[in-house]
């Protein structure tokens, strides 16, 4: 568990030094679209991570 809450704080911590890179580099329709994508990679990532474990509370409880 504890992997994934130190995982969950690295990805946040990149996702906001992204943010921040693109405050400059992008034109702003663009930094909209990246940061949109951006949401939604972050949206994935966390179902994927609950999915990752619900399956590890299961295989646990058949064990």
């Amino acid at each position: 568990m504890t992997t994934c809450i130190s995982t969950t704080v690295e990805r946040d911590s990149q996702s906001v030094r992204v943010r921040e890179l693109t405050k400059t580099c992008y034109r702003g329709d663009q930094q909209v679209k990246f940061m949109s994508l951006q949401a939604e990679v972050d949206s994935l990532l966390m179902q994927l991570q609950n999915l990752k474990e619900k399956r590890l509370a299961t295989n646990s409880a058949e064990s």
